[in-house]
């Protein structure tokens, strides 16, 4: 074949230098593209990071056995010769940047992958990259002076398994500025001042919260397809609110930030929660201030030992099972009764039909109510099965508000159901019966007490202890501004707010560090708005914009101007779903003949696809699947 030359632009001479020419032929790989170009810069130096970019085709040439016929390159293609890893600017859930190499020409999902095994995250398939809410023109002198973190020696570990010494991954042990960063990384911060707080973007609507979700980052293509450059910015944030298998020993950082993202979300009121849990939040924020100062989060592990304890674990769950009498697992397998006075009520629009008292029965996983105790024996007015229902709480201790929330699957969507209980007991038995039942469980399953238990301890952190709270207002340093998002600024002076934080305290002024940090993250789980994304949508057929809610295992439909929901869907509904990319338009088909089409106006429906594409996938981990095969998410999302 001819001989012609081909110019490719050398990053590492500099912007201005000139590009180096070389004589190639069509049938030449482009291993040896590269051969030839290093040994004409005579360049002592390790070239085997480096590959070539295709500018105008937005493509890597990492094919390095193919061809320049087979790649279709020509003499007119600008070839840029640069390196895969580049350090990037990466800013934290807890508002910590860190500069480190991340790799431009994998797929961003593995990039993630890369980022947090080096930080020491487990199951990085939940987080993800997206670019920075665009700052002010004169905030940009203030750049200057931040802390920038440099890891950009720290090698990217190929090692998918938590491997800790000392507490830490081994590559932060090698130098005692490296141990103090990934100190930062696994300790919370202090409560930030109010008046950073209140400099924060804050969405004020629906609207503004879905256009956060317009910049994720797309993980199917790389950083260099998306724009990305050497020492940009980007933020690492938990995107899919499906949390799986959190171990305190190896999940330290990932308990941390994932603290830190929900506290931001609470205080920048991303997430909107009742006033009583907003003073909950505050007193555990404070707790876990004061108690991350005193007790050392970084423990020393040793793998033997822990293998050790977890044979001990199993061994003592083993001679438990083998030691029940046969009286015992006859309670176990005997279901306690379940039935009582409740209040129902079936929201509708334009409704003013208020709650209405009738006698309720649990069964399985269904309940039944019949107009009175006496006409229990006869046929229920009806019979709600709840097995697949979603159940969410709407609590106030203070007001004696004890209300259960419950979204039962319909071909045509969810309906919504609310019961109201009259007291805490009352109301920790029928929620723990109906979180069973909606994961398919009978009152006979062993959890039944302990679900009890668990909802009763979470009321009891609500109440408050008027005289012991004022005792410790005088002892106590404490900035309530600091603890509360902005809205209780303005309502309350900080004399004001601090007693009703510090009455709350007294509830969870008990807890270690780690069940702190739990508690706190289990009352965010708990919020009936928690792990909803938004996207604004036109729906096929409509005139208007509406918004799509996109939670863990629903699409919800909701109206723009009034806020209602008007449709839920559920993921285990779901038969498939459809991209049409040429109109930008996802359709969903659901059981039932149910089938929706939408086109996304505030995100790429990329972006939507690939949350419903995330959340199925992190509803089938098993820990045996994750372990052996972590890119499993990424053909699920191809």
């Amino acid at each position: 074949m001819a001989a012609w030359d081909l110019s490719v632009i050398v990053e590492d001479l500099g912007p201005d230098a000139a590009p180096i020419t070389i004589s190639v032929a069509s049938d030449l790989h482009i291993g040896g593209v590269i051969l030839k170009l290093v040994e004409k810069l005579q360049i002592q130096r390790d070239w085997s990071d480096h590959a070539l970019w295709w500018e105008q085709k937005q493509r890597w040439l990492l094919k390095t056995a193919w061809t320049l016929e087979k790649w279709e390159v020509h003499a007119d293609a600008r070839l840029v010769f640069m390196p895969q890893h580049k350090p990037v600017k990466l800013g934290l859930p807890n508002g910590i940047i860190l500069k480190l190499r991340a790799c431009f020409s994998n797929p961003v999902f593995q990039t993630v992958m890369g980022i947090c095994r080096m930080l020491g995250i487990r199951h990085p398939e939940e987080l993800s990259l997206l670019r920075p809410v665009e700052e002010k023109k004169k905030k940009k002198d203030k750049d200057l002076s931040e802390d920038i973190y440099d890891l950009t020696e720290v090698p990217l570990s190929s090692v998918s398994r938590p491997c800790l010494y000392n507490g830490m991954p081994p590559h932060f042990a090698d130098s005692d500025k490296l141990e103090a960063v990934y100190k930062m990384l696994s300790v919370t911060q202090p409560p930030p001042a109010p008046e950073v707080i209140a400099k924060q973007y804050r969405p004020a609507s629906v609207v503004d919260k879905a256009h956060i979700n317009g910049r994720w980052l797309d993980s199917s293509r790389c950083l260099m397809q998306q724009g990305i450059k050497g020492n940009d910015r980007l933020w690492l944030r938990f995107k899919f609110f499906s949390f799986y298998d959190i171990d305190s020993k190896y999940d330290v950082v990932r308990v941390t930030q994932l603290y830190e993202q929900a506290r931001w979300a609470i205080l920048l009121e991303d997430i909107d929660c009742t006033e009583e849990e907003m003073m909950l939040f505050g007193a555990l924020q404070y707790h876990i201030s004061k108690v991350s100062q005193s007790e050392p989060q970084m423990l020393c592990s040793n793998a033997a030992l822990d293998d050790l304890e977890t044979a001990l674990q199993s061994l003592e769950v083993k001679m438990e099972g083998e030691s029940s009498s046969a009286s015992e697992l006859l309670k176990t397998m005997t279901a306690p009764d379940l039935n009582d006075y409740l209040k129902i009520f079936r929201p509708k629009r334009l409704t003013l039909k208020g709650y209405k008292q009738y006698w309720f029965k649990f069964q399985d996983t269904s309940i039944s109510y019949f107009k009175s105790k006496e006409e229990s024996i006869g046929e229920p007015i009806q019979q709600i099965n709840l097995k697949g229902c979603e159940v969410a709480p709407d609590v106030n201790v203070a007001a004696q508000k004890f209300l259960i929330k419950l979204l039962i699957p319909a071909p045509e969507g969810m309906n919504e159901v609310y019961l109201r209980c009259d007291n805490e007991q009352q109301y920790a038995e029928w929620m723990a019966a109906c979180r069973l039942a909606s994961k398919g469980k009978s009152l006979a399953d062993s959890t039944f007490q302990s679900e009890i238990d668990s909802i009763r301890s979470f009321l009891a952190m609500q109440k408050t202890n008027g005289s012991q709270g004022n005792a410790a207002a005088s002892d106590e340093s404490i900035n309530p501004h600091s603890l509360v998002s902005p809205r209780y600024h303005k309502k309350y002076k900080p004399k004001q707010l601090t007693p009703r934080i510090l009455d709350a305290y007294q509830n969870v002024n008990q807890l270690s560090l780690t069940d702190a940090l739990m508690r706190f993250l289990q009352i965010w789980q708990a919020l009936p708005d928690f792990g909803l994304s938004y996207v604004v949508v036109r729906f096929k057929g409509s005139r208007k914009d509406e918004v799509l809610g996109i939670a863990p295992n629903r699409l919800i439909r909701i109206d723009l101007g009034v806020g209602d929901v008007v449709k839920t869907w559920r993921y285990n509904n779901m038969k498939q779903w459809n991209v049409n990319w040429d109109i930008k338009q996802v359709a969903i088909e659901f059981e039932g003949n149910v089938n929706i089409a939408f086109s996304c106006l505030t995100a790429d429906c990329k972006i939507v696809h690939e949350y419903i594409g995330g959340y199925i996938f992190m509803s089938t981990r098993s820990r045996e699947k994750s372990e052996k095969d972590p890119l499993l998410i990424k053909h699920q999302l191809r």
